[in-house]
């Protein structure tokens, strides 16, 4: 195996086809179609369909591999300029969009001041398709909702944040003067997908108030959530920051008995941080809390109670 067979076929599964890649990568097809015979070959598998273009399932194995393989390389020369006190390359950073849309803005500002060399590259999706990318190592870390079931993933708790209730004002829980969660007993609402951490935390809420909480539909996606309220599909529970601009037409209320919700960072467990990684995450810890600090209904993580013992060191070896 070398490393233009694994660029072959991280190529082919990121532009489906063999001339794809072979434009991405500035050689010619037959090029591509050697390269992966040989590692086909040399591992005994089909690693990439010839009818469609896509990876078979032992491909899939092989790509995850090859892109972990990629990203220590990729680490190598950004160590050794930080040896010379220059930290340059890239970050592949997972981001919620709830938390990307405030956050992002003030780790390009920091970067520019503080890492001009370092170059962020940021993907956004939910925090159960983040978990995967980071642990194939598709992404360097990234930003999630706490809890993430995911062995192969170092997770540390960043913040805290208030969870609300988007409503129209002319539902009738608008005119409450106060909220309690046993007053959602019965009222359809927009809620995230049962696999999610968010959803089991208000689902668990929920049962230590007595009552069931009743969906009309389950989202997995916070953006597109709020958006479903905003177009009239009924009430959501929310995190504060996702409904910082909503029309006059809607409101956020308070309610009593629900939790707080937990965003982290988490990295890959395996292979060591690239010195860009470290100083993003140093980064993003610092901007986190002068952030957090100045706004009420953001909360600084309590890390040694935030769902149990706390967590080894992030970036311990």
């Amino acid at each position: 195996m070398d490393l233009r067979q694994f660029a072959a076929l991280v190529a082919i599964a990121d532009h489906g086809s063999f001339s794809g890649a072979a434009a991405a990568l500035h050689t010619v097809q037959s090029n591509i179609s050697g390269h992966i015979k040989r590692l086909e070959r040399e591992l005994g598998v089909e690693l990439v369909d010839r009818r469609t273009g896509q990876l078979t399932e032992e491909g899939q194995v092989v790509e995850a591999r090859a892109r972990a393989v990629q990203a220590e390389l990729e680490s190598v020369a950004s160590d050794l300029a930080a040896l010379r006190q220059e930290v340059t390359g890239s970050v592949r950073l997972g981001m919620i969009s709830t938390t990307g849309r405030w956050l992002v803005p003030l780790l390009l500002d920091h970067l520019a001041a503080t890492h001009p060399g370092v170059r962020l590259v940021t993907t956004e999706a939910t925090s159960s398709a983040l978990g995967v990318l980071l642990a194939t190592g598709g992404l360097d870390c990234g930003v999630v909702n706490l809890p993430l079931n995911n062995p192969d993933l170092r997770l540390r708790p960043l913040f805290d944040e208030d969870i609300v209730l988007l409503v129209a004002r002319d539902h009738p829980l608008a005119t409450s003067s106060s909220l309690n969660l046993k007053d959602l007993a019965g009222v359809e609402l927009i809620l995230p997908a049962p696999h999610t951490g968010f959803r089991e935390e208000l689902d668990e809420a929920a049962r230590n108030a007595g009552i069931t909480l009743r969906s009309r539909a389950d989202i997995d996606g916070l953006r597109l959530l709020s958006f479903l309220t905003l177009r009239g599909f009924g009430p959501a529970l929310l995190p504060a920051t996702t409904v910082a601009d909503v029309p006059p037409s809607y409101v956020a209320l308070g309610v009593g008995g629900l939790p707080l919700r937990h965003v982290g960072i988490a990295l890959r467990k395996r292979g060591k941080p690239s010195a860009p990684t470290r100083a993003l995450i140093e980064l993003l810890e610092n901007v986190i809390s002068t952030y957090v600090s100045a706004h009420n209904h953001l909360h600084q993580a309590d890390i040694s109670t935030a769902r149990g013992a706390a967590p080894p060191p992030l970036l311990a070896p």
